[in-house]
């Protein structure tokens, strides 16, 4: 004789969707109280009644909705309809699942609320059942209005289909169909033009294969509004110039020829060494500028020289010299103009011809310094580069130097070589944000051997302290080699890298003088590269 089986506890259908109607019993089988399925421990048994007799599914009427602009044939294609649900009219859309039977109605209800009945869950898409497996394109909306706006100016011949919940659940909703979707050549996501739903087309596009996915832009909030305005062109428009879907920074050729055909005008500045200008082509803004050589060879001097020529051509300068105080910069550009050491003398130069020099360079009002004296490891140097480009406005900087502003960046780094890649690379990310040009100063590392660069030992790229990163991120290197116990007092300038135009080799010969603490050029020629 058969044992009666015992209830045990409560469990989802997985016909109807409900989340506790179901029964299931000691020997394994459950029953549905809600859809009437019986499930046994071993099969399926196939009692349940038609869906679509078992939910309350709520009477509608077809008819045209004139303020939307949407016609009868439509609507009768979506069977989207209206009628009344607790006293209120709705719009009813009706869903189905893959056999093709109405599982779901939303219910759209005058305050732009939405009710559900029977198992969304189930369904597809909707309008999806309306359309063959697959085909040339798909357009994907972000509501069914919107989908039967879409359809309607195509004379409802050409797939078109919505999310079920909006922006929030358009992932989602794709996700569980994208089999059926990955069958057509294109898709073309035209979701609302209000920022969610931006963002729901930029993740729905991520779903799909490359180049499948199409994100369309609108010039106004959704289909239908382009509809009610009488742009159905435009909308069609719109839908077949849909750009392809591609990940931040990925780039067609095919989308290039407005740009290539505009000839690029670099806007550079000289140097204030004319045959340094030959290899170089002059300084431009948007360029990392490393500039390097052993202590005392005159790093400090060609910046200062650099600066006060910057300032002659109007341009603004940022100036942060770490190892000199503010007072001794702001004398050595002034000392450059006047041709005159100033921090070592001012004899010669009365009050009104220094402060004629004042508001010329430092005083002009394009000159600005950074007083670090006294601040700590917490200070961000990036962040006060950063100030400089975007409140004051300037157009170069000169950062000297390097490996003493590390300190300043990072104090929680330990190893020098990861110091100086993590600085450089900010350094040239800031460069890209802000459109600076930064002439940036580096040391080098000690040489094998006895002889030091201080004595004249070639410098290379692989001289270059700390870091292979300075290299590969710099746009132009430029080293200066001199021999501090020669008596001629002379610096050869080598190009060492030249992103710009790829010219390296020597480029000039420096003559520092003592009495005016200028640099000259001397009459020499730069060589091949």
């Amino acid at each position: 004789m058969k044992q009666e089986s015992e209830f045990i506890h409560h469990a989802p259908c997985n016909v109807c969707g409900s989340k506790d109607n179901a029964a299931v019993y000691s020997d394994g089988h459950s029953y549905c109280f809600g859809c009437g399925h019986i499930e046994s421990g071993d099969e399926i048994v196939n009692t349940t009644p038609n869906l679509e007799k078992q939910i309350n599914f709520i009477d509608y009427e077809v008819v045209e909705l004139g303020r939307r602009k949407l016609d009868i044939n439509t609507l009768k294609k979506f069977n989207y309809g209206v009628g009344s649900s607790k006293g209120k009219p709705v719009q009813v859309a009706n869903y189905y699942n893959t056999e093709n039977q109405l599982v779901a109605q939303k219910l759209r209800y005058p305050d732009k609320s939405f009710q559900w009945i029977g198992d969304a869950k189930d369904s597809v898409l909707f309008g999806q059942q309306l359309w063959r497996d697959k085909g040339k394109m798909v357009v994907i909306t972000e509501g069914e209005i919107d989908a039967l706006s879409v359809s309607r100016v195509q004379e409802n011949k050409w797939p078109v289909v919505s999310v079920k919940s909006g922006a929030q659940g358009a992932k989602r909703d794709i996700q569980r169909q994208l089999e059926w979707l990955e069958n057509f050549e294109q898709v073309v996501i035209m979701f609302d033009q209000d920022e969610p739903g931006k963002k729901a087309a930029i993740e729905c596009a991520k779903l799909f294969s490359p180049n499948k996915a199409k994100i369309c832009q609108l010039p106004l909030k959704d289909a239908n509004e382009m509809l009610v305005a009488g742009k159905t062109k435009e909308l069609i428009d719109c839908m077949w110039s849909s750009k392809a879907y591609r990940p931040d920074g990925i780039v067609s050729g095919a989308d290039l020829w407005e740009t290539i055909q505009k000839e690029d005008t670099y806007v550079s500045v000289d140097y204030p060494f004319p045959l340094l200008n030959v290899k170089t082509h002059g300084l431009r803004k948007s360029e990392l500028v490393t500039i390097t050589a052993g202590s005392g060879v005159g790093k400090s001097s060609f910046c200062r020289h650099v600066a006060s020529h910057l300032l002659q051509n109007n341009y603004s300068v940022g100036y942060i010299a770490l190892e000199e105080t503010v007072k001794r910069s702001a004398l050595g550009v002034m000392g450059i103009n006047l041709q005159k050491p100033l921090h070592l003398t001012r004899e010669g130069v009365d009050t009104k011809e220094l402060e004629e020099c004042f508001k010329q360079t430092v005083g002009s009002g394009n000159f600005y310094l950074y007083n670090h004296f006294g601040s700590t490891a917490s200070d961000n140097l990036i962040s006060k580069i950063r100030y400089l480009a975007k409140a004051c406005n300037v157009d170069f900087v000169i950062l000297d130097h390097l490996h003493i502003a590390l300190s300043a960046v990072g104090e929680d780094m330990g190893d020098e070589r990861k110091l100086i890649d993590y600085t450089v690379t900010k350094l040239r990310t800031l460069v890209e944000e802000t459109g600076i040009g930064l002439i940036l100063v580096s040391h080098l590392r000690r040489p094998e051997g006895n002889r030091g660069y201080e004595d004249g030992v070639a410098v290379s790229m692989n001289s270059l302290r700390g870091s292979a990163s300075i290299g590969q991120l710099s746009d132009m290197i430029i080293s200066m080699q001199r021999d501090l116990q020669a008596d001629d007092n002379q610096t050869q300038l080598h190009i060492l890298k030249n992103r710009f135009s790829g010219e390296t080799g020597k480029a000039c010969t420096l003559q520092y003088n003592l009495d005016t603490g200028c640099l000259t050029q001397t009459e020499d020629f730069a060589d091949d590269f």
